[in-house]
């Protein structure tokens, strides 16, 4: 059967339609994309403005189109950070579903790390053995780890590449003293994860997901055999850390010159690396791979459980 998952992002809005059944792998046949960065329609008061959410859904509305053009049998609709922290969010929702016309499933920060590790297991294997997960979006980060389908651990921070940089890059290119705060403020928030993590068994896999990653990868990682037709990228702290202070030091419209990095990405790029780097940095990680796996398969792959 062809099912289609949309996720509202904080920075995207992406349509994932596939080929999937029960006890087989999901096919992608489509996917289509419109970039929002809800962060920048953010008021004081944290709600998302009128403009934003005619963005939203107009957005949402050509997603539907899409889906209704490729006849998916079940349209599956999800959020994050950005709209299940804004102010308004009920009232966005309720927007939102009006024109989708199905249930908006509102991911917690947990839920949506689980949903992701799901993804990476089923994609890396049982034999992957332990496996920890990094995977940032625009509004946060989602830390995971454990042997099974259902992690051990599953935390959620609010260190997204878009919010970071909304709260901590206000200039283009930033200036050293922004990178500086940055920093530290990602170290401070970053203590739940060391806490949660301390005592646990090395990790087998370290995995990165998300666009973000993937990008860093692209620009600073390495292409290794082993997944057929699929891209495997292996990202070390060391390249990613070359990296960071040359992406600063350029404006953004300059960052899409750069391998890998899209121009949706060359406004984020530098905070999500910064971000990557800490991580890997406290917990002791020297490199990731990156999995072609992330959000959305996860919930395709739940939701064909309870067809099963």
């Amino acid at each position: 059967m062809r099912l289609g998952v949309l996720d509202i992002g904080s920075n995207t809005v992406n349509l994932l339609v596939a080929e999937a059944s029960p006890g087989a792998m999901p096919v992608a046949t489509t996917s289509h994309r419109t970039v929002l960065r809800l962060m920048r329609f953010l008021e004081p008061d944290g709600a998302l403005s009128e403009e934003g959410v005619r963005a939203l859904e107009a957005a949402v509305g050509e997603a539907r189109r899409v889906a209704e053009r490729e006849r998916v049998a079940a349209f599956l609709t999800i959020a994050t950070s950005a709209l299940r922290e804004a102010t308004n969010g009920a009232e966005v929702i309720a927007r939102v579903e009006a024109v989708t016309g199905v249930p908006l499933q509102v991911l917690d920060g947990p839920g949506e790390a689980r949903f992701t590790f799901l993804a990476i297991r089923r994609w890396f294997g049982w034999s992957a053995g332990e496996i920890l997960m990094i995977d940032i979006g625009g509004g946060s980060l989602e830390v995971a780890a454990g042997a099974d389908e259902l992690p051990d651990v599953a935390l959620s921070l609010p260190l997204g590449a878009g919010r970071v940089t909304v709260g901590f890059l206000p200039d283009d290119p930033p200036t050293e003293q922004q990178m500086g705060d940055l920093r530290a403020h990602v170290r401070a928030r970053l203590a739940p994860v060391l806490a949660a993590m301390s005592g646990r068994t090395a990790p087998d896999h370290v995995v990165g997901s998300s666009k973000t990653i993937r990008s860093l990868a692209r620009l600073a990682g390495t292409s290794a055999p082993g997944w057929g037709e699929s891209e495997r990228l292996i990202l070390t702290r060391s390249a990613l850390k070359d990296w960071i202070p040359r992406m600063a030091g350029m404006p953004a419209d300059a960052r899409q010159q750069l391998p890998g990095i899209t121009p949706e990405r060359t406004f984020q790029v530098v905070g999500g690396a910064v971000v990557l780097h800490a991580t890997m940095k406290a917990l002791d990680v020297d490199e990731l791979e990156v999995s072609p796996w992330a959000l959305r398969e996860g919930v395709l792959l739940r939701y064909l459980e309870t067809l099963d």
